[in-house]
């Protein structure tokens, strides 16, 4: 384990992958320490994975201005990375006279932010677009800038793209202590581990707070909001082409209807506020997310839900981004909530340039930006499968057959930056285990690739890192 670096980015989201993809752009040496056995644990695994146009945010914010410098990045980032993306458009639906009154008020607020495209659509006019809103639609904003993509693909991709270029990951690195010295900073984990960088990167989301607290930086408070969705089956994913809105409260962007990135349909989020990191769903969002569901779309067949999730959002208490110098050497952003996804790139951007400036690093003319994407195999044309196969009989065995995934995928992602260790690693980076049946068929031949891969036994094996053994008479 090399100890001394030029920047430590301290969390392994969608914003400190990608950050740290953009310090590697410069000639710095970096490394990413993230509290949890994987990358995209967070936030950046269970949100809506919208890349939102700009026009909720209120102008002159930081929301605001990455938001729209973020989409506007989003499409060559991704094809950089080899993520699937897709711009379906947004659709923010009023049911009356009082929400259309709302409607006004985005546009001008989308105009000011300079949200290209932008117009309100009569009920003839939208419901041509979308045929399934329901007859208590009356308008609607849309915005044709307005995107999706897969929140955790991005995050994966970003850090490995970082690693390719020598960026170092020490996951399970939860950062507890910092001491200044003359370089910069120790900074160390909880089980011994230390680092030592000239200067740090505060992406730590949810525990953003605790970690500018270690670096002797108190002046900023986060929150947390649980966000609950349903996601139905890729029989539903054609329900809606648009991402479909309610009109934003406070608490959030309310609950849409959207196609996700993979081919599904998501319906949520909840907004929940929370004193205590949770995953967990009530009993009770079900209904409320069906309920305002069908008030926008109709014919939505919650029958075909396959899974529900939840994630949490850290907000600030400043009700924008936090992105500032903080004690010398540690920069912090900070209270990345919605817009944070669509943001991300512009924000990796700026806040790389600035570290890397402080610390007079000049560019890296080595830098590669691209990176193969995790689903190369399955988008090939028949005859270049067979091609091969004839050379890696491994793509020729299918192991997940509802998303159809094959062992030489599993095994490419245990492979390659950042390896795949556990069940939802293997999930997350080929999407075996996420089709109808949630792994019910391949969690067995899974299992025992992890096993055969890394020498596990069968009962070191876990779903998602930790405790989370799959197997009784791991440690408990």
């Amino acid at each position: 384990m090399k100890n001394n670096y030029d920047v430590a980015v301290v969390g392994g989201g969608v914003i400190g992958a990608l950050t740290a993809r953009e310090l590697k752009k410069y000639n710095l040496s970096v490394v990413v320490l993230e509290a949890s056995d994987d990358v995209a644990a967070g936030a950046s695994k269970a949100n809506s994975g919208i890349v939102h146009a700009g026009f909720d945010a209120l102008p002159g914010t930081l929301k605001a201005k990455y938001n729209v410098l973020g989409n506007s990045m989003m499409e060559s980032v991704c094809r950089e990375l080899g993520v699937a993306f897709r711009r379906n458009g947004s659709l923010v639906i009023a049911q009356g006279a009082e929400e259309e009154l709302r409607l006004e008020e985005l546009l001008s607020r989308g105009l000011s932010n300079g949200v290209d495209g932008l117009k309100i659509l009569s009920r003839k006019i939208v419901s041509e677009k979308e045929p399934r809103l329901t007859g208590g639609v009356t308008a609607a904003l849309y915005a044709p800038t307005g995107g999706i993509v897969c929140p955790y693909g991005l995050t994966i991709a970003a850090m490995g793209n970082a690693m390719d270029n020598g960026t170092a990951l020490y996951c399970g690195f939860k950062a507890s202590y910092a001491a200044k010295t003359s370089e910069g900073w120790q900074i160390a984990a909880a089980d011994g581990r230390e680092v030592a960088a000239r200067a740090a990167v505060n992406c730590a989301g949810a525990g953003a707070e605790s970690v500018a607290r270690i670096f002797g930086d108190g002046f900023f408070h986060i929150g947390l909001r649980r966000g609950e969705y349903m996601l139905l089956d890729k029989e539903a994913g054609k329900i809606v082409s648009h991402t479909v809105f309610t009109v934003p409260t406070k608490a959030g962007k309310g609950v849409l209807v959207a196609p996700t990135a993979d081919g599904n349909l998501l319906v949520g989020p909840t907004s929940v506020e929370d004193d205590l990191y949770s995953t967990a769903i009530r009993r009770s969002a079900f209904g409320e997310i069906r309920e305002k569901a069908l008030s926008m779309v109709s014919e939505i067949p919650f029958g075909q839900t396959i899974t529900s999730f939840a994630g949490e959002r850290a907000y600030c208490d400043r009700n924008d981004f936090i992105l500032e110098w903080g004690t010398e050497g540690v920069f912090h952003a900070a209270g990345i909530e919605s817009p944070g996804l669509s943001a991300s790139p512009a924000i990796a951007r700026d806040v790389a340039a600035k570290v890397a400036y402080a610390l007079g690093a000049k560019k890296n003319s080595c830098f590669n930006p691209y990176r193969r994407s995790m689903h190369w195999f399955k988008n090939l044309p028949e005859t270049e499968k067979n091609k091969v196969i004839a050379k890696d009989p491994s793509f020729g065995r299918i192991v997940c057959r509802c998303e159809e995934v094959t062992l030489g995928e599993i095994l490419c992602a245990m492979r390659q930056n950042p390896p795949a260790r556990t069940l939802d690693g293997i999930k997350l980076r080929t999407r075996a285990g996420m089709g109808r049946c949630q792994s019910g068929f391949c969690q067995p031949s899974v299992f025992n690739e992890l096993m055969r891969e890394f020498g596990y036994s069968a009962e070191e094996v876990t779903k998602s890192g930790g405790k989370s053994y799959i197997i009784a008479g791991g440690e408990l």
